[in-house]
């Protein structure tokens, strides 16, 4: 299994645009390939005007065949074209588990008492 972490860095005051745009046009074809996104996030200290999201794939080669077919998507491209003019930087980031007994159950058990692991 491997995660993707991707990161959009947005023009100043146009994560609101974005969100419509997302919501409109691209929500629909990239869960529809993808799948449902692990988290879609917003910054709010430190770096900002970011949006941050995590995609889980079985495989890169998963990951590779379904992001293909995602750019062959009409739907999709209309979102890109949309999206251009307020995206600065575009960041991703693969990572795979890391191999410790116990992280996924005590992750899980810390988020459901409020607690920070």
């Amino acid at each position: 299994m491997i995660t993707e972490l991707r990161t959009y860095t947005l023009a100043f005051g146009t994560t609101a645009r974005y969100f419509d745009h997302y919501r409109e046009l691209g929500q629909a074809p990239q869960w529809r390939i993808l799948g449902n996104p692990v988290g879609y996030y917003t910054t709010e200290v430190g770096p900002l005007n970011q949006v941050v999201h995590l995609w889980s794939y079985s495989s890169f080669e998963d990951r590779m065949a379904r992001r293909a077919a995602l750019w062959n998507d009409a739907a999709w491209l209309k979102f890109i074209e949309a999206i251009k003019p307020i995206v600065v930087a575009q960041e991703s980031r693969l990572m795979v588990p890391a191999r410790l007994d116990g992280v996924a159950a005590a992750a899980s058990s810390d988020a459901d008492s409020g607690r920070c692991a």
